[in-house]
């Protein structure tokens, strides 16, 4: 039974949302089991604790364990100090009130960590795919999983470049997934490409994830949040597949803002919550589909001064690039992960690469602490942070310029429904 709670104006309360939760665990008994939470990292917004907080309300004395796992996917670990913040707890609430509650960190990086729980076949992934690829895929998670009774999914739904939607079962795919169907769907989803991709429910990328789903035969549930301005503006409580949707029909009224007509420059201010270029490219993920042909973005952030702090040595190597620089040479990239293309291709936007020639779309620069040297030598541009005078944008659209505060998170669409398309030679 799906349990849900939406404002259609303004937000959800405490009281909404407790009665919600209440109403589930009414209906669901977890005395006695082992119940692990998997949660994202810091790189999504919402109030994941305040939900968090309340399910250990009802479970912290009846169930026999409850323990959180950091969805990273391929992001850096987070310090206890971290998950305490992420999970809107004290330092002295963690001592005290949430004492027995155990934090892991998916380890990504340690073999160790993955079983193996099947394959997709390459007919599948054909006939998931469109026919674009035909290929064995194997699936494999973070076994700790199977340490337990059930295990629930909580965390935010927003519109997303690589599956359409975020959410639900993508946060065991990537979140605590193993490399191989992470290279796989998100190097699928950069050859549909961010504009067509983005803000869409139904997508081939998000068929693949749900088919790797399937595979995990434990019971689990899904406590999805839409959410803006770090508050609730929907909770959807029960089976995984059909909350994420009605989360994700909410996110596409609360998340994507339309515009009439494209604009020649955008700049972008990154939160504080991207730490560095990989996570801070969401700044282009949801603002290319307004930005005009051969205009610019502007990724504004000060406070970033890493490429990737976990795969930064494999966009020195190949720089950011269109697809179609990619999937015309794809032999000499054998040695770079799909997901580290992928991530080069949605920063750098759609483009042409014809006799050796690339020409993106737009053009891409970057207002950081990142060097200029650096920029050029990842095939971006460079603009000083200091030299931008953020009022200089603002209230500009009918100049063709727009500014977003905090972008990462709204798309931003065209209302006649206009999709950017890889321009011809």
């Amino acid at each position: 039974m799906l349990i849900e709670r939406q404002a259609e104006d303004g937000f959800l309360s405490d009281a909404q949302a407790h009665e919600a939760i209440a109403e589930f665990f009414a209906q669901n008994d977890y005395t006695g089991k082992r119940v692990l939470v998997i949660v994202p990292d810091n790189t999504r917004s919402g109030p994941v604790g305040q939900i968090f907080k309340a399910i250990y309300d009802w479970l912290g004395r009846k169930a026999k364990a409850l323990d959180v796992l950091i969805a990273l996917g391929t992001h850096q670990p987070m310090s206890e100090e971290q998950i305490c913040a992420r999970l809107n707890l004290s330092l002295q609430d963690r001592k005290t009130r949430y004492g027995s509650v155990k934090f892991f960190n998916h380890e990504w990086q340690n073999s160790e960590t993955f079983t193996s729980i099947g394959e997709i076949s390459a007919a599948e992934i054909q006939q998931i795919s469109n026919g674009l690829f035909s290929e064995r895929v194997s699936v494999a998670v973070n076994k700790l999983i199977f340490d337990y009774d059930e295990f629930f999914i909580l965390g935010p739904v927003f519109p997303h470049e690589v599956v359409g939607f975020s959410g639900g079962h993508k946060y065991i795919f990537p979140g605590i997934a193993g490399s191989e169907i992470i290279n796989f769907f998100h190097w699928l989803g950069a050859v549909i490409t961010n504009p067509c991709v983005n803000g869409n429910i139904h997508t081939p990328t998000r068929r693949v994830v749900e088919r790797a789903a399937s595979l995990i035969k434990m019971p689990h549930k899904l406590f999805a949040i839409v959410a803006a301005e770090d508050k609730l503006k929907g909770l959807f409580v029960g089976d995984c597949a059909p909350a994420w949707e009605k989360a994700a029909e909410l996110s596409a009224k609360v998340h994507i803002v339309h515009k009439t007509k494209p604009f020649k420059t955008v700049l972008g201010i990154a939160p504080e919550m991207y730490d560095d270029m990989w996570t801070a490219g969401k700044v282009m993920y949801k603002l290319e589909p307004v930005i005009a042909d051969g205009g610019t973005l502007i990724i504004y952030a000060p406070h970033i001064n890493e490429i990737s702090f976990t795969h930064g040595k494999f966009i020195d190597k190949i720089g950011y690039h269109t697809r179609d620089y990619f999937l015309k040479q794809m032999e000499k990239f054998t040695d770079i992960p799909r997901a580290v293309l992928a991530h080069s291709t949605h920063v750098k936007g759609i483009g042409t690469y014809v006799d050796g020639v690339e020409r993106p779309r737009i053009n891409v620069a970057l207002a950081t602490d990142i060097d200029r040297q650096h920029c050029r030598d990842v095939n971006l541009g460079y603009i000083d942070p200091e030299q931008i005078d953020i009022r200089n944008y603002e209230n500009k659209e009918d100049k063709a310029i727009l500014l977003v505060r905090s972008a990462g998170e709204q798309l931003y669409r065209l209302a006649d429904g206009t999709i950017p398309t890889i321009p011809e030679r």
